[in-house]
């Protein structure tokens, strides 16, 4: 018996638009020439390529899916000199009941008869097509609510080599790959769209590990990378053996086109990217995030207010390593309670940043507001009203600089702040896309110091910036802690309850004192009502604010 021929595997580790049917076509077909020329018999690309991920509720629209279906036509035909070559290309597939429909006229097609697809282009045709069977409807991801599952392999021959199909949540469980071991698959291919969270990437060469092992069947997992609102996808392609050894891996956040083969059955040895610490890997992800909702949206730059705090530092780093020094400007908006060391860092930072500085003293519009509220105020004490303005003014005077200049204000607070309301509602959360939304203080400052001690431009935040008690600086000699218990306990706390759903007794078997937890977890259900009206974010942890965290602002529910 001959053994199949050496198979030479292209992998299209891109980066692609939701929508963008004509961009993300000539990237994918820009991959298939490359990898044709360099000798591929096969080039996998990612789940929904084509249309971009999660393309969420345009796929209610009959129009977007014709789209898919015109451009995949394209596509196609663009391959026909490409011999050979064996082109997976993800896209959004109607249904034969859902065709049926539309040719009958009954009315406009469910989302339930949408397949998420995968099609083998080869020399001009559809050869092969598969639809996924597993539809993910927890964290970010709500397919079920589009999609209708596949309950079919399948598996195709290249060079006699029997090759099967799956798509990214059909590895995390047993039965996809089984059933294409069973028609004959020797090698599984898996298209994905994984979003990226912290040790994202190791859990799954984990799960996919037990997928190798059950099958004994080598596996090639192609991932997007890129951002795409909050989400951020990683990358991390890689290529596993039948004995559960990642063989090739592709690094993180990085476009690419690399290489594995299979020979006698087996993967051969590949470029391996080198592991990173986590706060590279977290910064990495912020500034993709930043570069990718900036750029794909047409934003000519960003405005961020600094205030020589410790969360603007942050988002003044990242967005300069994301965008350039010449689309980035800083505003730093002193009032009455700015103290010089502010004054003097946010200056500092932005020298050593080299970006574009101003100031502009808020007191005379705080003093015009306070003066029109003098009447409705007589009599009443100081408080967090007083404090609020000063944020809203600063906030007007961002976005009105925003909207002369048409570039995006970035908001700087964090997910510690977030989570207990200690923002201001129009104010400080004012603003188009929050940087560190799903970073907590705890962890603002180790990016800072990983920030701080990389080679070529060290120590761009200044270290008084990260030894000062922190403060929001809107009444006389304010600190945070006046207001919050430390920051490494706010955040235990924020962790354990809102990230892994433990309970207030949980939280304070682990040794938290009682009520820092009730004032805690009393602080969040409280502020609900904040955090749905913030900016969009990067999420980077399994639980963010957003599309993770759906909790009704109406709720008299207690642990």
């Amino acid at each position: 018996m001959l053994s199949p021929a050496r198979l030479r595997i292209a992998l299209a580790q891109i980066n692609l638009t939701v929508g963008d049917f004509d961009g993300n076509a000539r990237k994918i077909l820009d991959a298939a020439r490359e990898a044709h020329a360099k000798g591929a018999d096969l080039l996998l690309t990612p789940e929904l390529s084509l249309c971009g991920y999660p393309p969420e509720d345009l796929l209610l629209r009959p129009g977007f899916i014709d789209r898919c279906q015109a451009m995949l036509d394209w596509l196609t035909k663009e391959m026909a000199g490409l011999d050979g070559l064996h082109v997976v290309v993800g896209h959004a597939q109607r249904t034969v009941a859902n065709l049926v429909e539309r040719v009958d006229g009954t009315g406009i097609p469910s989302q339930a008869q949408i397949w998420n697809a995968a099609s083998v282009l080869l020399e001009g045709r559809v050869a092969y097509s598969y639809a996924k069977q597993e539809l993910p409807n927890n964290e970010v991801f709500d397919e079920l609510r589009y999609f209708r599952p596949g309950d079919a392999p399948c598996v195709f021959d290249i060079k006699g080599t029997r090759v099967g199909l799956i798509i990214c949540e059909d590895a995390w469980h047993p039965h996809a790959a089984v059933q294409a071991q069973l028609a004959g698959a020797q090698l599984i291919l898996v298209p994905n769209a994984s979003p990226y969270h912290i040790e994202k990437e190791d859990r799954r060469e984990n799960i996919l590990r037990h997928r190798v092992l059950e099958t004994g069947m080598p596996h090639v997992y192609v991932n997007l990378v890129g951002g795409q609102d909050e989400l951020i996808f990683d990358g991390s392609s890689f290529a596993m053996d039948r004995g559960g050894e990642t063989l090739m891996r592709m690094p993180q956040f990085e476009e690419g086109l690399d290489y594995v083969e299979l020979a006698a059955g087996r993967l051969l040895p590949g470029k391996i990217a080198l592991q990173v610490p986590t706060e590279a890997k977290i910064y990495t992800a912020l500034r993709m995030g930043v570069a990718d909702y900036v750029n794909k949206n047409g934003f000519p730059g960003a405005i961020i207010g600094l205030s020589g705090g410790v969360d603007s530092a942050l988002v003044l780093a990242v967005a300069v390593d994301a965008l350039g020094v010449d689309k980035v400007r800083a505003v730093m908006m002193p009032s009455r309670y700015t103290v010089d060391i502010s004054w003097e860092d946010a200056r500092e930072i932005s020298e050593r940043l080299g970006v574009k500085y101003d100031e502009i003293p808020i007191m005379p519009m705080v003093d015009a507001f306070e003066a029109a509220l003098a009447c409705e105020f007589a009599g009443l004490k100081p408080d967090a009203t007083e404090e609020n303005i000063q944020a809203r003014v600063r906030s007007t005077l961002l976005m009105a600089l925003s909207n002369k200049s048409g570039r995006i204000v970035l908001t700087t607070g964090n997910k510690s702040e977030m989570a207990v309301g200690y923002c201001t509602l129009y104010g400080d959360m004012a603003g188009g896309f929050a940087v560190i939304k799903d970073i907590s203080k705890t962890l603002v400052y180790r990016l800072c110091a990983w920030r701080n001690a990389q080679p070529g431009q060290p120590d761009v935040i200044p270290e008084r910036i990260l030894t000062r008690a922190p403060s929001a600086e809107l009444r006389e000699n304010q600190k945070d802690q006046d207001s919050l218990p430390p920051y490494e306990v706010l955040d235990g706390i924020l962790a354990g309850y809102m990230e892994q759903d433990q309970s207030s007794d949980d939280l304070i078997a682990a040794g938290y004192k009682p009520e820092d937890v009730h004032r805690v977890v009393r602080l969040i259900k409280l502020n609900e009502y904040k955090r749905q009206q913030a900016p969009v974010g990067i999420r980077v942890t399994h639980r963010a604010f957003g599309r993770d965290w759906r909790y009704p602002i109406t709720s008299r529910f207690k642990d």
